[in-house]
């Protein structure tokens, strides 16, 4: 049987439970709900086809290799419905030993071409924030500059500044600088936007234009503003090169007056006026908070200090809630017209991205946390925003809609990811209500290869027993805007078997690695709205709960505690996602927090699991590299340790090596093998960023230095100031009253085996 990796690198889903109960009741004593993490547009080597998926009458589902076929009465059966169903004429040639594609077992995910006329080209709208030091605005102009020769040549760019005024730049009018200037205290409704711009009922229909091709002629007043990249590099350009600081004075003792609520609501009001759902993208670049106009999140005098998650618990951030209410009525039309908003912060502060959170998180956005403009987090990251595919087309697609269907056994709970509802109601929704429920689809304004969602089932109940031995069918049908221009459906199908609840092949079929980052999910949902105790107590008993129904001990006796292969790395997961910055606020800012928790809702299970159990290899001159419990046991004077966090790549050197290192033992000729040593972590670290967006933190630092807190704050403190070493090995004491792993599980085992 395949691994299941494997399974995830051909169809980009990954289970929970790989066989499912026949009983609703038995389903729900499994304690981690049957849920999927999916990720639509997996990169595969299947190239797309350029043919029409064939349709079930009743219920919609695509043909695929679940159907039952009639060979000889050219008639298929849906396996969703059962409902029998006539092949069109240009399959008649159709037997047992020519099978077109989407009814082999390879093509469980296929993607078709639809025969749709080419949307219209994407827009790229920059959002610039010039309350920023003289090197890094030019740091930051220097980059967009270059992003031009990134985009397609048919892609529309616009141009909005701002500081104390918001302005819209007429990119189109090459004589000299001109702008509309909006007051940035003001709130703008989108009709005054576009009526201060010229622009009232000028929307452009969605007329097909090949990509290549200008547009058609036409004198629309958005044209000043949105224009494609081939006709309007040079202007934009020559804007960009020109673009001043704000100047505005800015007294010492006062931040500078930053209107980005206005700013983003303008950039909004013009695409709005412009296209209806053609794929767009507001790229917004702050270099601080907003403090003034609607969306403003502090005062500008320095004495008011930001917001902090204490702040937040006692009610006490005067500008958090009218901000966050502006910011998810901007998140409400950007759903409503197609648009993704990515927020690029270059400041050592908080920007206000706690309140902004919506903006991001359900258009699919991207969020990039740098110190500065002119820093290789930003600069890497913003130019891998344009990445590109093997045909030479951008990674970004828009406008997708997922749908989710099932057999009839199964219910759809909900959805965790960056998406919103699509409002449909299918036979399918179930009862049970788990993250964006009560529909069988839902809409992402941007999408990309990397993105993963969780979708959460519960099995129906039953009219009629069904027979164990039989297979349940799940399919994925997305359908989005390729930035080509095409329209593409990505149609994946997965069938899992129906199993008595007593036979041992449920518990063989768990996936804990899938089934951790799906509860995680859950934990940073829930997180959102409940309290962090709450959350971490809810936690703890779906643990408890798991190793109560599949752990086998005998009653009262701890130490016979045991956990079946497949289960027992599940409760370490779960001690880590417990200190994680997901569930965790201590030592984060709100941003921060918000931050991560957006990253996690959007990456598939490898990286999720990375966030949650950082891993950590060590190096050193006795072995060859290999990697070591993430342990302050591994922490040792003679090894050098590369941690990976997902958000912080570090490369930490033992005492003993940081004193050689100091001594300059490697640039020593006879000492070459201490120069290899010292080269692989750091050539490791390089192969990790070089392909992660957005890029992470890269620190190297030794031990006992000010940077070696990150190493610290993530390891199991099995060894504190004030217990001996664990696992029989000395380490490093870290300086905490957290509990360690071992004296968790000692709890874990307890509770698991009482027989209360």
């Amino acid at each position: 049987m395949a691994s299941f990796e494997e399974i995830e690198d051909n169809t980009g889903v990954r289970l929970s439970w790989n066989a499912w109960p026949t009983s609703r009741i038995e389903a729900t004593r499994l304690v981690v709900p049957i849920s999927a993490m999916y990720t639509p547009l997996k990169e595969r080597d299947h190239r797309p086809f350029q043919y029409e998926p064939i349709a079930c009458k009743s219920c919609r589902g695509i043909l695929n290799p679940c159907c039952q076929l009639d060979f000889r009465g050219k008639i298929w059966t849906c396996a969703l419905c059962f409902t029998r169903n006539q092949l069109p004429p240009h399959y008649s040639d159709i037997s047992p030993t020519q099978m077109p594609p989407e009814l082999m077992q390879e093509y469980l995910s296929i993607e078709y071409i639809l025969n749709k006329p080419p949307s219209n080209p994407p827009i790229f709208v920059f959002v610039v924030d010039t309350c920023l030091r003289e090197e890094d605005l030019k740091s930051l102009k220097d980059s967009l500059i270059v992003s031009l020769s990134l985009l397609p040549q048919n892609a529309l760019v616009g141009l909005v500044t701002f500081g104390t005024m918001a302005q819209v730049h007429e990119i189109g009018f090459s004589e000299c600088p001109k702008s509309y200037v909006f007051r940035g205290s003001k709130d703008y409704t989108g009709k005054q936007i576009q009526e201060m711009l010229g622009l009232a009922g000028q929307q452009r229909s969605q007329q097909p234009v090949r990509p290549g091709q200008p547009l058609p002629p036409s004198a629309p007043g958005f044209t000043r503003f949105l224009q494609p990249v081939a006709e309007c590099e040079f202007n934009l350009t020559t804007i960009l090169e020109q673009l001043p600081l704000d100047p505005w004075p800015v007294p010492s003792d006062k931040r500078p007056f930053r209107c980005t609520g206005t700013a983003l609501a303008v950039t909004i009001g013009l695409i709005e006026a412009a296209y209806q759902n053609a794929g767009a993208r507001v790229l917004l670049f702050a270099g601080g908070a907003a403090t003034e106009g609607p969306g403003q999140i502090v005062g500008n005098e320095l004495r008011e200090a930001l917001r902090s998650h204490h702040d937040l618990e006692k009610d006490t951030a005067k500008h958090c809630k009218k901000a966050t209410k502006f910011y998810d009525a901007l998140a409400k039309r950007c759903t409503e017209k197609g648009i993704t908003v990515d927020i690029f912060a270059g400041c050592l502060d908080q920007i206000g991205l706690m309140e902004m959170k919506s903006l991001v998180n359900t258009t699919n956005g991207f969020i990039v946390l740098a110190d500065s403009f002119s820093s290789s987090i930003f600069k890497q990251s913003f130019t891998r925003l344009f990445n590109k595919d093997r045909d030479g087309f951008l990674k970004l697609a828009f406008n997708a809609t997922l749908e989710v269907q099932t057999s009839r056994e199964l219910k759809i709970c909900g959805l965790i990811g960056p998406a919103i509802s699509a409002n449909k109601k299918a036979p399918c929704v179930g009862e049970t209500e788990i993250g964006i429920s009560g529909t069988n689809a839902w809409k992402f304004c941007g999408i990309t290869p990397a993105t993963s969602c969780a979708i959460y089932f519960e099995v129906a109940p039953q009219v009629q027993s069904f027979q164990p031995g039989t297979y349940g069918v799940i399919q994925f049908t997305t359908l989005y805007q390729h930035s080509s221009g095409q329209t593409r459906l990505r149609v994946t199908t997965i069938p899992r078997v129906w199993a008595e609840p007593t036979n041992p092949c449920i518990a063989a079929s768990f996936d804990q690695e899938a089934a951790a980052v799906l509860m995680a999910r859950i934990g940073s949902f829930k997180s959102e709205v409940d309290d962090g105790p709450d959350v971490l107590r809810w936690l703890d008993r779906m643990l408890i709960r798991v190793c109560q129904r599949f752990g086998t001990f005998v009653k009262e006796d701890p130490n016979s505690f045991q956990l079946a292969a497949n289960f027992s790395i599940y409760p370490q997961f779960m001690f880590h996602l417990r200190r994680s910055s997901f569930l965790q606020v201590f030592n984060c800012s709100p941003d921060e927090t918000a931050y991560y928790r957006n990253v996690l809702m959007r990456e598939d299970v490898n990286n999720s699991l990375i966030m949650i159990q950082p891993t950590l290899m060590s190096y050193s001159m006795e072995h060859p590299p290999q990697p070591v419990l993430l342990d302050s046991v591994s922490i040792q004077p003679n090894v050098t340790l590369l941690l990976d966090t997902y958000f912080q790549v570090l490369v930490w050197h033992g005492e003993t090596i940081s004193q050689w290192r100091r001594a300059k033992y490697h640039e020593n000729p006879t000492y070459v093998a201490f120069k290899e040593m010292l080269e692989a972590p750091a050539a490791d670290a390089i192969d990790i960023l070089s392909e992660r967006f957005p890029v992470p933190r890269y620190v190297d630092c030794d031990q006992g230095g000010s940077q070696a807190r990150f190493l610290l704050a993530k390891v199991n403190p099995s060894t504190t100031h004030n217990t001996a070493a664990g696992y029989g090995g000395s380490g490093q004491a870290i300086p905490t009253d957290d509990v360690s792993l071992q004296v968790f599980m000692e709890h874990l085992k307890k509770l698991s085996v009482a027989t209360s």
